[in-house]
């Protein structure tokens, strides 16, 4: 087994420990949140996000090591960039705190949290996954799981995003909150 392998290893593994961390973290706030009262949306939806994770590990796992596990000549700068976006993903998950899930569970009259990157943006989860879902197979010279992948997320979220967004709007107070904030880009300051 050659370095570019044992890296390619080691970056897989340290992606799977992120995602059961996340999923241990989710669960609790699951259990938090629905005792006090929160109600699920888009559980209909919610496997088809699951398998398509789990699906889009697989690929990348698989087209890489058929590729020979090589990092991409652009590493140092996808990896600098990886590692911002991890860090904009606990700055995203410490700031909802126990109202950070994967699925979509919302506390009847609730004000929504408008703090860390909230305040310039809607959906700074999903940014970065959709981020993540091209940088990493790009780390690692994966393109056809980076293109194939990222088409089905934005189909996966654009169903989530207007599930999440009515479920939010009818039982909190996002849609005075959320009102001049876009969903992705802080392209204008807000007021």
């Amino acid at each position: 087994m050659g370095v570019t392998t044992i890296v390619f290893y080691l970056f897989l593994l340290w992606i799977v420990g992120m995602r059961i961390m996340e999923l241990i973290i989710a669960k609790r706030n699951e259990r938090i949140v629905k005792a006090m009262g929160a109600k699920e949306f888009g559980a209909r939806h919610y496997p088809w996000i699951v398998a398509m994770h789990v699906l889009f590990l697989l690929s990348f796992t698989v087209e890489s090591l058929w590729k020979g596990a090589e990092p991409s000549p652009w590493w140092p700068f996808l990896f600098i960039l990886f590692v911002a976006v991890q860090g904009l993903r606990i700055w995203t998950i410490s700031s909802l705190g126990r109202f950070w899930n994967t699925k979509i569970l919302v506390l009847p009259n609730a004000s929504v949290v408008a703090k860390g990157p909230y305040r310039w943006i809607r959906h700074p989860n999903y940014f970065i996954v959709a981020m993540e879902i091209w940088l990493i197979p790009f780390m690692f010279q994966a393109y056809w799981t980076a293109l194939v992948f990222s088409i089905v997320n934005g189909i996966l979220l654009s169903i989530r995003i207007a599930v999440e967004e009515e479920a939010l709007r009818s039982l909190t107070n996002y849609g005075e909150q959320f009102a001049v904030r876009p969903r992705f880009f802080p392209l204008r300051p807000v007021k």
